[in-house]
């Protein structure tokens, strides 16, 4: 009877030491120095947003566009381009991102574009693809 006893509660500690185990081991992040909280700091992704016009939205032939860049290494690391033809874009410097403006190729009619960007980042892996989807009217 003593045997069983001791056997339960070895069996009980066992268990006590996997949860305590678990719940201490993500907080890694806490307090104290550490840089478990900074395992991405190596990429920040650039990114694009803040299209206009928005996403699937009906234009003229050669209408202006325009977007936010943010992460990117700068005016000569964004690369705009419609039908994997570069598009000639100014560029903005807004401090914390870049305002990106373009206009549409005026021969593009009665289909649909997509304005693709490529985004340099700042950080080597880090480089981002992106875009939107444009209805051209005649």
């Amino acid at each position: 009877m003593q045997v069983t006893k001791i056997f339960v509660a070895l069996f009980v500690f066992s268990f006590c030491n996997i949860s305590w185990a678990q719940s201490t081991g993500g907080h890694g992040g806490h307090g104290g120095g550490s840089s478990g909280g900074n395992v991405n700091s190596d990429c920040i992704k650039a990114k694009i947003s803040r299209y206009t016009p928005e996403h699937l939205a009906t234009v003229a032939p050669g209408a202006d566009f325009s977007f936010a860049a943010s992460g990117s290494n700068g005016p000569g690391h964004i690369h705009v381009s419609i039908k994997q033809q570069p598009i000639d874009i100014t560029i903005e410097d807004k401090e914390t991102f870049y305002l990106v403006k373009g206009k549409l190729p005026k021969d593009i009619k009665n289909t649909v574009v997509r304005i693709s960007v490529m985004l340099k980042s700042k950080f080597g892996k880090c480089d981002s693809d992106g875009g939107w989807l444009l209805k051209v009217s005649e």
